[in-house]
């Protein structure tokens, strides 16, 4: 059921699809989608590209869109993320790079 899961991986793999309740995403491939998670870890040659409302992103790789994080987005030295993006709280370490439409909302992701 790719409505449901706790945890999936993705490994020299294209996927586009639409997850509506997802624990862990953790992308070492090519995803496309919307999505809506706790938790997306996004690792050194992963990517994902499209919507995403988060409550923690660790950033290692891609993301390229829209990217909600209620709580906390990290983004390590080999991230990028670039789009439109708000969050509650962030970490950039040195070489993480950020661009685009950014705000800064402890309010982030609630309506």
């Amino acid at each position: 059921d790719l409505h449901s899961f706790p945890t999936r991986r993705s490994s020299d793999l294209f996927v586009s699809v639409e997850i509506t309740d997802c624990d862990t995403l953790a992308v070492e491939g090519t995803v496309e989608a919307t999505i809506n998670a706790r938790v997306i870890q996004i690792a050194d040659k992963g990517a994902f590209k499209g919507t995403a409302e988060i409550d923690t992103a660790e950033i290692r790789g891609l993301f390229e869109g829209t990217l909600t994080v209620r709580q906390k987005l990290i983004i390590y030295p080999t991230g990028k993320v670039t789009g439109k993006v708000r969050y509650g709280k962030i970490v950039i370490e040195e070489g993480g790079q950020l661009s685009g439409e950014i705000t800064a909302d402890a309010q982030a992701g609630k309506s």
